[in-house]
């Protein structure tokens, strides 16, 4: 007679996880989100969340890295598929309206909110949210300067400026998101946005 083979317990879905911490994350931010919060809306015990993610900050890294590939993608995303730069900027903006504004998930950016409370004790997760958002600038910057050699804009243009402008912009629809703008509001914010655009000499 074969033994009865003791079958291993089975493990908790990691992804579904993950997206319950990203949700507290995000409306929460990283500050007023506890581990007990955490354990609770992911259904799992504390020594679980600390063997599969480490402790609550490598989590958040975790989580953040997961929304830039997610929900954050619509950004990278307008700027390298479509050939023309300001057709892209414009696709951006539009697309951050109706993501930062979908009943779905919570509003605004993860990245722009997660963080604006914080205490010397998590002065790391500010800094590390801040080079995010740096670094999405400097992507636009990347694109304008790219745009600029290649003719697209005119002569003078300050791609850094223009960078910062965008940057600017999706910040404030995310701050304005929270505050409870709707996305037929920040559709028109985007389209007033584009306004400023160089036209061509």
């Amino acid at each position: 007679m074969t033994a009865t083979r003791r079958g291993r317990p089975r493990s908790f879905d990691r992804e579904a996880a993950l997206a319950q911490a990203t949700r507290l994350f995000w409306e929460h931010g990283y500050e007023g989100t506890s581990i007990a919060d955490l354990t609770r809306a992911m259904g799992i015990s504390p020594p679980s969340l600390y063997a599969a993610f480490g402790d609550k900050r490598a989590l958040f890294t975790e989580v953040v890295d997961r929304y830039g590939g997610t929900f954050g993608a619509f950004m990278s995303r307008a700027l390298e598929e479509e050939g023309d730069v300001r057709a892209g900027f414009s696709r951006m903006l539009r697309e951050a309206a109706v993501s930062y504004t979908d009943p779905l998930h919570p509003a605004g950016c993860l990245v722009i909110t997660a963080a604006t409370n914080y205490s010397a004790q998590t002065a790391d997760v500010q800094q590390d949210l801040r080079e995010r958002r740096l670094a999405r600038a400097r992507g636009f910057e990347e694109r304008l300067t790219e745009a600029g050699k290649a003719g697209a804009l005119p002569e003078g243009v300050e791609p850094r400026a223009l960078a910062v402008y965008f940057a600017t912009v999706v910040q404030g629809m995310s701050q304005q998101a929270r505050d409870g703008a709707s996305t037929a509001e920040l559709e028109r914010v985007a389209e007033l946005a584009m306004v400023v655009w160089p036209a061509p000499l």
